[in-house]
């Protein structure tokens, strides 16, 4: 399915439900647009002296949730890591600046700022086009193996290949449509830790995507050569800890990867848990279910808590290798189309939030936890309590649309099919990101903390008649990372990692990923970010140490992210400080060293990475 298709019985694809809100005066997003030679810029005449044979044309830079809109920007598509090198040492001769480009699945203005004009001198180079090769490198007795991949490959390519192969990852990414070069500049992460008694097979770990990495290729500058060159760097290689983790500061064309024997899993979905039950404060009665409780019994779950409800939905994966009984057999991933494509009423509700009817956030809320548990469980109960709050959006032509694929509230399948469940179709929403770093023990006195701060924070606004949140909160569960999961000796965490553990505190092994979703332009919102990360920041540092998700949203003033200077200089380098030994300071010096002459970088991350 594509952005521009429409969804049969009912559905609403995400480019109708966008012109829709436009046309209604909600135009939040605009749509992407490509010009190239032979249209309105025939006549545009290409950057001067850009190396021949490569096709370079106009396109409009617009990331996942549009917050982010350049003008048309410089873009090729080079068909080999050559290609990317004769770009490189042209835009350094030149003057100019290079940006590698995925597939714009990110929040923060890693690649280009908002903005930017038609007349900078940057060039994107979009390695989805062409750069996306894989093939099984080694397999070890041990039944690990090794996968060399280009940077431009889908995530959800590599781990069908891994799987076709018999391989997979402990965790990944809920979207697959992300590359794999983007992946692992920010240090993708999914949700897992040791189940108790769990012990991983070989090739797998609970930490970021980056960790899996045994050796990468990217572009340096070389002193004695005077320009930039392609350079594989293995992982005992100091200078791979900061490439591992980049941010954008360099420009890696090919990594090989580590992945263990793959596992099937079983994903079962719950709906009337409570989030005071859920999120209980540490000590709660016997018999609660809590958080950690789910956590430590299977090691994978994600609890997404709509807006203005009282009972999240919580997902639990589990190692399976034989089907359970109860279980529905899935043979592809994205198995949740109830939230790929908004049913037309609820798509219109959608429309007219960003027209301006904040107010129905409450209602909003409401509806996205109701379709969840009737498309899972087949419940109707609460719609039919319900008919009178939701009679203009829970049609019967709606119920039936949500029930004809059959319930999908305990799937097993390979681990693929349970751990990607994004399509790009889906409501593209806003999103703000952090890591909480603790020990296992304190995993639910973390959760209960937040969970606390943010129903009194939602409720003190809407007091006030603000609704900044329509989305959901998000929370996820990850070990740190553990460079032994490579294989490789002398291999050291990524430095920049969000999950790279504290020298001082070896008792620290977890990390609980926040993150509070809305739509875009919502009054008040960025006030309301911020003043969820001043609490997380201020929590206290014995029990945490709170670092930001690169690719969401961070540094909250009232009016916009990444822009608080006080964290972008002081609380984010302090982080990654924290516990001593090599962090922040030695990772700037490496991608400093690597790309002196600042071609592959951007002002955001000149003025971050200092």
């Amino acid at each position: 399915m594509t952005d521009e298709s429409s969804v049969q019985g009912g559905g609403l694809s995400r480019r109708r439900l966008l012109a829709s809100s436009v046309a209604a005066g909600g135009g939040v997003w605009l749509l992407r647009g490509v010009v190239r030679p032979g249209s309105a810029y025939a006549d545009t005449p290409s950057p001067p002296g850009f190396p021949p044979g490569l096709d370079v044309y106009r396109r409009v830079y617009e990331n996942w949730a549009g917050e982010i809109r350049a003008d048309q920007l410089w873009t090729c598509a080079p068909r080999t890591p050559q290609d990317v090198l004769d770009v490189v040492n042209w835009a350094h001769g030149a003057g100019w600046t290079v940006r590698a480009q995925g597939k714009r699945h990110g929040w923060a203005p890693l690649t280009v700022a908002d903005g930017t004009p038609a007349a900078a001198r940057v060039v994107l180079v979009d390695t989805t086009a062409h750069l996306t090769g894989m093939s099984l490198e080694r397999q070890d007795a041990d039944g690990s193996a090794l996968i060399r991949v280009q940077a431009g490959a889908l995530l959800e390519n590599l781990l069908a290949f891994a799987g076709a192969h018999g391989y997979g990852v402990v965790a990944a990414p809920a979207p697959g449509e992300l590359s794999v070069g983007g992946a692992l500049a920010i240090g993708a992460h999914g949700t897992a830790v040791p189940a108790n008694g769990e012990n991983p097979s070989p090739g797998h770990g609970y930490g970021s995507l980056s960790n899996l990495v045994t050796e990468l290729t990217a572009v340096v500058w070389d002193d004695g050569a005077g320009r930039y060159l392609l350079r594989t760097v293995g992982r005992a290689d100091p200078d791979c800890d900061a490439l591992l983790t980049h941010l954008g500061r360099s420009l890696v064309t090919e990594a090989v990867v580590r992945m263990g024997t793959d596992h099937n899993l079983r994903c079962r979905s719950f709906l009337d848990i409570p989030a005071t039950e859920l999120f209980a404060a540490p000590g709660a009665p016997a018999g609660t279910r809590t958080l950690a409780g789910f956590v430590d019994r299977t090691g994978r779950a994600e609890a997404i808590w709509f807006a203005f409800t009282d009972k999240p939905w919580l997902k639990v994966w589990s190692v399976a290798p034989d089907r359970p009984f109860a279980s529905r057999a899935v043979d592809g991933p994205y198995n949740y189309p109830f939230s790929d494509s908004l049913p037309e009423p609820v798509a219109r509700l959608a429309g007219t939030l960003v027209s301006g009817a904040w107010a129905s956030a409450p209602l909003f809320g409401q509806i996205q936890y109701l379709l969840a548990k009737v498309a899972l469980t087949g419940d109707i109960t609460d719609v039919l309590l319900s008919r009178t709050l939701v009679r203009d959006v829970l049609t019967g032509d709606v119920l039936t649309h949500l029930l004809a694929g059959g319930l999908r509230s305990d799937l097993w399948g390979a681990s693929r099919n349970l751990l990607e469940y994004v399509r790009p179709t889906t409501l593209r929403e806003t999103a703000n990101g952090y890591a909480v770093l603790t020990r296992r023990a304190d995993l639910q006195w973390v959760v209960s903390r937040f969970a606390d701060f943010y129903r009194t924070l939602l409720a003190e606004y809407a007091a006030r008649g603000e609704y900044p949140v329509n989305g959901q909160v998000e929370i996820r569960v990850t070990g740190l990372e553990d460079p032994s999961v490579s294989g490789v000796p002398g291999a050291r965490p990524p430095l920049l990692s969000a999950l790279r553990p504290r020298p001082d505190r070896p008792d620290v092994d977890t990390a609980v990923w926040i993150d509070v979703l809305s739509l875009p332009t919502t009054p008040a919102l960025h006030r309301f970010y911020r003043d969820i990360e001043q609490f997380l920041l201020a929590m206290d540092g014995d029990r945490a140490t709170v670092r930001v998700e690169w690719s969401k949203g961070w540094g909250y003033t009232d009016t916009a992210a990444w822009s608080d200077p006080d964290v972008l200089t002081r609380a984010v380098p302090a982080a990654l400080r924290a516990g001593g030994g090599p962090g922040w300071d030695e990772a700037v010096a490496i991608l400093n060293r690597l790309d002196p002459h600042h071609v592959i970088s951007s002002p955001f991350l000149d003025a971050l990475l200092r």
